[in-house]
């Protein structure tokens, strides 16, 4: 009975680990496919919203449904087709705003995170199953909208869609289980060639030490790159807002152009702000050289703009330059790559070769160099790929091609950052250092700048000490002029003090540590740099007397002799302990003695005889 119990026991709390382990994928599957219903939903609130504002809609809530389900497929990177225009000829659009990508992204990283959190009573799923399970839900309702979204007025390639749709919940969902279990960067960094952890043998050997040190190298390289293309976009995105106030005319007509109704513009307005990071992007190409398309036979650069160019009637396109080079624009867009290079090697050279680290400690000039080419090419990978996101069709024939050619983006970012990181980085580690050795040279010279002027100052104090006993030797003392004889003290200073400074100018000198045993390298303790008067020779009645014999004489003999000590009493032998005892006691009071009678005296007794010797 107590087998069967136990076995019955553990296959219940089995069943019950189960079912807790299907309820938290559950939960995780439908955060996924809530992800994705709430950015739907939300474009779906604008385009409705939109269309009931509109004076002029042609379809019904079906078509304006519809919409929104092509622009949800747009924000994961599907190409739209739009089947009715003037020529007949489908035109595609393929022009993705990068601003709307950013909604399902946030989405679905807060889902895959949320998904990592135990909730009370279920069990942590691990990193895999949260990412599948998130993922799976999202890609669910992604499928069902793109059937739903086949007959409407903008159409998608089925097998295209197909193959672009799972990339950004499966990114953004392994971004967010990546950052809820802590950010490990181990199994990444253990992929690379020179990256690798040591073996379990070698765990406290230099192999460690050198893995670790890489692996360090390595976050460094990550942190800079990112730096360095935040840095590269935020410079793009500031050409652009500068180039749309300095062409505010033409940009307010094509605005105005475009739409008549209030909620025409409106649906403008937020296009443009959606569209905003891909003009950063155009921005950062063009700052960098290679510049952006604008149709199959324009390209727009710092340096010339090149063939006519397609502009359909919008705010930002109102932008581009169409001055050529030597204008303000074209120097200050050089200012953008420049301030990339430069913050690529700050942010390397701050842990490469901190200010108030030691020489030991700071890397090595390859090391250096290696990590800030190492950033610049990351950042360089990093805007080609946001370079390939940020262009695409907007149409047939010319308009086939609109935006920066990626991989032209991507050289010349890599020329720019590996050009001027590298350089920079060198020179601002050289400088560092130069400041710690100057640093720790000052501060050996205060050292030995200290130790000299104390021995210098014990010099002049003894040579003052000198001066003094030889003034008073030469009976000069008090007429002295010297600061130093001034400065002594009162009883120096004083006549009877010429005979004793004559008497301990023939005495031998006594060293100041002849009782201070030697140290222990056997070497001589250094004198001291003062000799004071002892204090217990005033009393002395030798010195007594010399002092009465020299006023005696500066008095012209109205003194007389020094008189006589009195003899000193011999100390008495102290109190017996009797005494002491009876002296602490106190002494009763006498009382009044009654008359007595006089005794009688005693009669004295006879003598002893002498004994026989005497």
């Amino acid at each position: 009975m107590t087998q069967v119990s136990e076995r019955s026991t553990t296959l219940s709390s089995a069943s019950a680990a189960e079912r807790g382990r299907a309820a938290a994928l559950t939960a995780a599957f439908l955060r996924g496919a809530l992800a994705a219903g709430l950015g739907l939903g939300s474009l779906a609130v604008l385009v409705i919203a939109a269309w009931i504002s509109s004076p002029y809609s042609d379809s019904g809530a079906g078509g304006a449904l519809h919409i929104a389900a092509a622009l949800w497929l747009l924000a994961h990177g599907a190409e739209l087709v739009r089947p009715d225009t003037l020529s007949g000829v489908p035109a595609p659009i393929g022009v993705v705003p990068l601003l709307v990508v950013a909604l399902p992204v946030w989405l679905v990283y807060r889902s895959s995170r949320d998904a990592l959190e135990p909730d009370a009573g279920r069990p942590q799923l691990t990193a895999l199953g949260g990412l599948c399970t998130v993922a799976g839900g999202y890609l669910l309702v992604g499928a069902a909208v793109v059937v739903y979204a086949r007959g409407g007025p903008l159409t998608t390639d089925t097998l295209g869609t197909a193959l672009r749709l799972p990339v950004v919940p499966v990114l953004s969902a392994a971004a967010g289980v990546w950052v809820a279990s802590g950010r490990p960067l181990r199994p990444l960094l253990d992929r690379l060639p020179g990256l690798r952890s040591p073996d379990a043998g070698d765990a406290e050997g230099a192999g460690a030490a050198v893995a670790a040190g890489r692996r360090r190298r390595a976050v460094v390289v990550m942190r800079s790159a990112t730096a360095g293309a935040a840095v590269l976009l935020g410079g793009g995105l500031v050409l652009v807002v500068g180039s749309l106030i300095w062409h505010a005319d033409a940009a307010q007509e094509s605005f105005l152009q475009l739409a008549a109704a209030w909620s025409g513009r409106v649906a403008v307005l937020l296009l443009s702000l959606a569209l905003l990071p891909n003009a950063a992007v155009w921005g950062a190409s063009y700052a960098l050289g290679p510049g952006f398309a604008l149709g199959t036979s324009a390209t727009v650069t710092p340096l010339a703009v090149t063939g006519p160019a397609a502009l359909p009637p919008f705010p930002l396109l109102a932008a581009v330059p169409a001055e050529g080079p030597g204008m303000a624009v074209t120097w200050a867009a050089g200012a953008v790559p420049l301030l990339t290079g430069l913050t690529i090697a700050w942010f390397t050279v701050r842990v490469a070769a901190p200010p108030y680290a030691e020489r030991d400690e700071a890397w090595s000039a390859r090391e250096t160099a290696l990590a800030t080419a190492l950033a610049g090419a990351g950042c360089a990978v990093l805007t080609a790929a946001l370079a390939a996101l940020a262009g695409g069709p907007l149409g047939t024939a010319r308009l086939v091609e609109f935006g920066p050619v990626w991989w032209l983006t991507g050289v010349a970012a890599l020329a720019w950052t590996v050009g001027i990181g590298v350089p920079a980085a060198l020179l601002v580690r050289a400088w560092r250092l130069r400041e710690r050795r100057a640093t720790d040279e000052q501060g050996e010279a205060d050292e030995v700048g200290d130790v000299t002027e104390a021995g210098k100052t014990d010099e002049v104090s003894e040579t003052k000490e000198v001066d003094e006993v030889d003034e008073v030797n030469d009976g000069s003392g008090t007429d002295s002029a010297d600061p130093a004889t001034a400065k002594r003290p009162w009883w120096r200073r004083l006549p009877w003090r010429r005979g004793e400074a004559a008497a301990e100018k023939d005495a031998p000198v006594e060293s100041a540590n002849e009782d201070v045993p030697p140290t222990l390298d056997g070497t001589e303790p250094a004198e001291a740099p003062y000799d004071f008067l002892p204090m217990d020779d005033w009393h002395d009645r030798d010195t007594q007397e010399a002092r009465w014999a020299a006023i005696k004489q500066a008095s012209g003999g109205l003194m007389t002799d020094f008189p006589p000590a009195p003899p000193t009493p011999e100390p008495e032998s102290g109190p017996q302990p009797e005494q002491l005892a009876t002296k602490s006691k106190p002494k009763p009071k006498p009382e009044p003695e009654a008359p007595t009678k006089p005794e009688p005296k005693p009669e004295p007794k006879p003598e002893p005889e002498a004994k026989a010797a005497d």
